[in-house]
């Protein structure tokens, strides 16, 4: 269920219905959910696939194998993070997107992540751990 009544902090409007969320409360959402999509630039066309996440020190952070999240990450690339929660009865819900620079973690992150319950998902190998650096936070919620 989505999330759909007004934050307690100034309400900002950008029209009747949307609210733009404080970064704060988009960190305090990004918390509240477990799997999200990572919009990845291959040349002209964006890629974007799910994956399970942890919110570890501030960091957006996946397992990954080899692939195109793997390469996004062993080169920097700047990459898009979305998550959201939509409540298609009450016809209001939320979504944060987080852009940042994909990173691959190291062995102290991979243990914290880990502590807080992080694995993959999927079986395989997937055991590269990918962080995501916020650079910019932003996101809305439609009120119903």
């Amino acid at each position: 269920m989505a999330h759909c009544e007004p934050s307690a902090h100034e309400v900002t409007l950008v029209d009747a219905g949307l609210e733009i969320l404080s970064e704060e409360e988009c960190l305090q959402l990004l918390e509240t959910t477990r799997v999200g999509r990572v919009a990845i630039s291959m040349g002209a066309v964006a890629v974007v696939l799910p994956v399970n996440y942890a919110v570890v020190g501030g960091d957006v952070m996946y397992f990954t194998g080899e692939g195109v999240k793997l390469d996004a990450a062993a080169h920097g690339r700047a990459v898009s993070f979305e998550v959201d929660q939509i409540d298609p009865d009450g016809e209001c819900g939320w979504s944060v997107l987080v852009v940042g620079r994909a990173a691959l973690a190291g062995v102290g992150a991979q243990a914290r992540a880990e502590a807080l319950g992080l694995y993959p998902w999927p079986a395989g190998l997937r055991h590269h751990l990918v962080r995501i650096r916020p650079e910019l936070v932003s996101g809305r919620r439609v009120l119903s």
